[in-house]
């Protein structure tokens, strides 16, 4: 299920900024950026980028998802790591979880490995707090779970009857 407005907890959001805070530090990236795979933003840190941050993060999440439609047509699941080299500045994007993309920016003042290795150490850890996050969310929404199933199996039900002879 993609989440298209998200509602983050307090603790969850210090949990989440203090990671990509962490990354930021740790591997002398300039930004780093947390998104979901609609495009939308859930946090950013580092350099405010020079460029339509909105516009980015939609591109970095068509770029995830044609990605993974490659992965499919030879034979992989999925990748859960993108990396773009450029001659001045580079990217490097990470799955988080199901619906989550961690990007980090980055130029020649550090290496694509030191990147990568505090790169894991946060995945690690955000998908610990948004699995949590998740939990919370679906329990919230918990009365409602029954409605969406009755109402989605009721839809399928008219569409097929809208197109039965």
């Amino acid at each position: 299920m993609v989440r298209t407005n998200w509602k983050v907890f307090e603790e969850d959001y210090w949990a989440i900024n203090t990671t990509i805070q962490e990354l930021l530090k740790n591997s002398n990236a300039t930004s780093v950026i947390l998104l979901d795979k609609t495009g939308q933003l859930i946090a950013s840190v580092g350099e405010e980028p020079q460029f339509d941050m909105y516009s980015f993060a939609s591109l970095c999440a068509a770029d995830f998802e044609a990605n993974a439609q490659l992965a499919k047509l030879i034979g992989e699941q999925d990748f859960s790591t993108l990396y773009h080299q450029g001659s001045n500045e580079s990217m490097y994007l990470a799955r988080v979880e199901k619906d989550i993309i961690l990007v980090v920016l980055f130029d020649k003042k550090t290496t694509l490995g030191l990147v990568r290795l505090r790169t894991k150490k946060a995945v690690d850890n955000l998908s610990s707090v948004i699995r949590g996050l998740y939990d919370k969310l679906e329990y919230e929404n918990e009365e409602y779970s029954e409605f969406n199933e009755e109402f989605a199996a009721e839809a399928e039900l008219e569409i097929d009857s809208l197109f039965s002879d």
